[in-house]
């Protein structure tokens, strides 16, 4: 009995060893795939809030460079400076003051120095010319700098000593019509904003993020910097810049890596990148073991407390098959742990995808379905409405499952940057195909569809990217539209997309889709096929057929279909109807001008008297004066060469709800809704169209739309002038 005994407990001693080996195992490796996720998120976490702190650095320097040839404009009228300079300032919430530094005695009547400055001062805006003897700007280095090199750049972060506020300064070099340095414009922007930008969303409830010069000084931080922790803030800086410090790559190589331990024990991780570009700052976030690890270190101690009170209870016979028993258990709990990811996973998705289907519009009626074949998948689709336009996108990932759904996250992501200030499908593919192929090393392919719908005139235009050819109904009769297929995504950085284009009639109906409707597959490996489709869609063509129910009755098809076969890929319909809208005009009048800002008092007048006869309030009426003056100015500066005369059409209709002017002229083709970031070292003469003028009209219209029609430039400005 006594041997018995002894034999029991050293089992039971050799399998409390035995399991708590196994649990040291299962923690390793477990902290391990944790440290793994830590360091994606972390990274994906400093790219995305980089890309905020450069769009909110681009928009500065955007609102600077609209500007530069309203400055060049002007060179003979020094005090015009202000305006320009004010209008400016108005253009971003978070600037502080705007200047433009003179090269000596370019006006001898101002002096040798002369720096007309403006900047905000509770709430209005202040001017004032602070060039003097006593404080000579071109011995500053960065004037220095900026003069010789003949190129834009930011400043490092410095304090100014009036306000208190943290700065950065963005310096531009402005050139007269021979090219000749003239000025340098400047604008002055506080980067306190930058902490709470940074700091809104977390990995983790104690993690931070913060930004710093190229030199190690803070920029921008969490809130906490300037209350209790100010210490850990610079010790951890410090060690940034400590090139003692031991410090490595992290797997992908895209951030540097350190531990840190602060005054209270707490251990951690300090990942930090450097920003590409200008201006070369550095982004860096915190995070705590103690977040990183809490649940991990819990299901440690919680099964381990378990297993020694189980093996101290059950004995001899429990000990035998309780090694059998935690293996089921731990399969039972690694289960739930990725049904759970799983779930969170598909969560994440159907957030990324459309919310709502209404549009709040009469002319356009869109509804898009995604079924994943697993629990995430690898399709697509997307649509929005910008300047009148409908951008709409499907698309399909090669392979299934979590990978795929990863790469479809980031392919719907440079769908919306890349659409957000492009109208031409073609341009908007190829700018995701040359991001899609680096670092491509999986192969990974993504075919994809991108089209856009001028919601005004019925034209699409659209760019396939060796996805399944859609389905247009018009007149009541499906056809298969014949575009060309072009390479998908991810294979050729390099390849040139081609775009097409066609014109929707009243009533037209496209109907896009993936692969997995076409290869649905039933029981007996039959796959459904495009004639099936088609047959289908032939069944519901009239008239008045709404997306959505042609999307569920196609989907309840693939149902009987199938017969209950499992899916073997995902399953995307979008389908798209289009109405042309049409309204009872009481008014409709049209001035034509010639290429003259001479004419622009009769323009005024034309407007004047349109808004009149409608009744329209002062304040709106102004703005409508203001927005509808920049547009045709900016046609009269970029239509036709210099030496040239053209007529420029201003058309003003109304329905008693809107007011429209349609703005047409013969000159060059050039679209004004197109934002891209001006070239500096091109005359105001050769530089295209952009920066202030349509800024200010997108903020005083309520709708702007460009269109190339029969040779001509076509202009939409639209107004709500009745609240509905």
């Amino acid at each position: 009995m006594k041997l018995k005994t002894n034999t029991g407990l050293i089992i039971i001693i050799a399998a409390a060893i035995l399991l708590q080996g196994i649990l040291a195992v299962q923690y390793y490796y477990t902290r391990s795939l944790l440290a793994d996720e830590l360091e994606n998120r972390a990274e994906s976490e400093i790219t995305s809030k980089a890309i905020v702190v450069k769009n909110t650095l681009n928009l500065a320097e955007n609102s600077l460079n609209g500007h530069v040839w309203d400055l060049k404009r002007n060179l003979l009228h020094p005090d015009s400076s202000y305006s320009v300079m004010e209008l400016v300032l108005r253009s971003h919430p978070n600037l502080t003051g705007c200047w433009v530094a003179y090269v000596p005695n370019y006006f001898p009547e101002k002096g040798r120095l002369f720096e007309p400055f403006v900047w905000w001062d509770n709430g209005e805006i202040k001017r004032a010319e602070i060039g003097a003897v006593g404080r000579d700007y071109t011995q500053n280095r960065y004037y220095k700098a900026v003069y010789a090199s003949d190129s834009p750049m930011w400043t490092d972060l410095y304090e100014d000593v009036v306000s208190g506020l943290k700065l950065v300064t963005y310096l531009l070099p402005v050139h007269d019509g021979k090219g000749d340095i003239v000025a340098l414009f400047g604008l002055d922007m506080s980067t306190d904003h930058l902490g709470d930008t940074l700091n809104y969303r977390h990995i983790y409830p104690s993690s931070y993020d913060f930004l710093l010069t190229e030199n190690g000084q803070l920029i921008a931080g969490p809130k906490h910097t300037r209350e209790k922790k100010v210490a850990e803030m610079e010790h951890i800086i410090n060690q940034i810049n400590d090139s003692t410090v031991e410090k490595s790559l992290s797997n992908s190589g895209r951030s540097t890596v350190f531990r840190i331990k602060d005054a209270d024990g707490d251990e951690g991780m300090v990942y930090y990148a450097n920003f590409k570009g200008q201006p070369k700052w550095q982004i860096a976030v915190v995070c705590y073991d103690k977040e990183v690890f809490a649940k991990l270190v819990k299901m440690r101690r919680t099964i381990g407390v378990l297993m020694l009170l189980g093996l101290l209870i059950l004995g001899l016979i429990i000990a035998r098959f309780a090694k059998n028993d935690r293996k089921l258990q731990k399969a039972n709990l690694e289960q739930e742990r990725i049904g759970s990811e799983l779930r969170v996973a598909t969560g994440i998705q159907k957030e990324m995808l459309p919310h709502s289907f209404s549009l709040s519009r009469d002319d356009i009626d869109i509804f898009g379905s995604l079924t994943p074949a697993r629990e995430v998948g690898g399709d697509l689709y997307d649509f929005f409405v910008r300047d009148e336009k409908l951008f709409f996108c499907i698309g399909d990932v090669s392979g299934k499952g979590v990978p795929s759904a990863i790469v479809m996250a980031v392919i719907h992501t440079m769908f919306r940057m890349a659409s957000a200030h492009e109208n031409q499908p073609a341009r908007i593919m190829q700018t995701i195909n040359e991001t899609a192929c680096e670092g491509n090393d999986s192969n990974i392919f993504v075919t994809m569809f991108i089209g856009v719908l001028d919601l005004p005139t019925g034209h699409l235009r659209y760019c396939n990217a060796g996805h399944d050819k859609p389905v247009i109904m018009e007149n009541g009769q499906w056809t298969i539209e014949n575009c060309k297929a072009n390479l998908p995504i991810g294979l050729f950085k390099d390849f040139k997309y081609v775009m097409e284009e066609t014109m929707l009639d009243n009533h037209a109906m496209l109907f896009l889709y993936t692969d997995g409707l076409t290869e649905a597959m039933n029981l007996e490996r039959k796959q459904l096929g495009l004639d099936c489709v088609m047959e289908v869609l032939k069944e519901r063509d009239d008239l008045n057929l709404k997306p959505e129910e042609l999307v569920k009755q196609m989907r309840q098809a693939v149902v009987r279909f199938c017969r209950g076969a499992e899916r073997s890929d995902d399953l995307t319909m979008l389908a798209i109807r289009y109405e042309k809208v049409s309204r009872e005009m009481v008014l409709e009048e049209s001035i034509l001008l010639q290429n003259d800002v001479k004419q622009v008092k009769t323009l005024n007048a034309f407007v004047v008297q349109v808004t009149e006869r409608l009744g329209i309030e002062t304040k709106i009426a102004k703005e409508i004066k203001l927005a509808v003056e920049e547009a045709v100015v900016n046609v009269m500066d970029y239509a036709y060469p210099p030496g040239v005369t053209g007529d420029i059409n201003v058309h003003a209709k109304s329905d008693g709800q809107w007011l429209k002017f349609v703005i047409i002229d013969n000159g060059v083709a050039f679209d004004p809704t197109e934002k891209e970031k001006a070239d500096t070292t091109l005359s105001a003469e050769d530089r295209p169209i952009g920066g202030m003028g349509i800024l200010l009209v997108r903020e005083l219209m309520d709708s702007i739309n460009y269109e190339r029609t029969d040779g001509k430039n076509v202009l939409t400005l639209k107004k709500k002038i009745v609240n509905s």
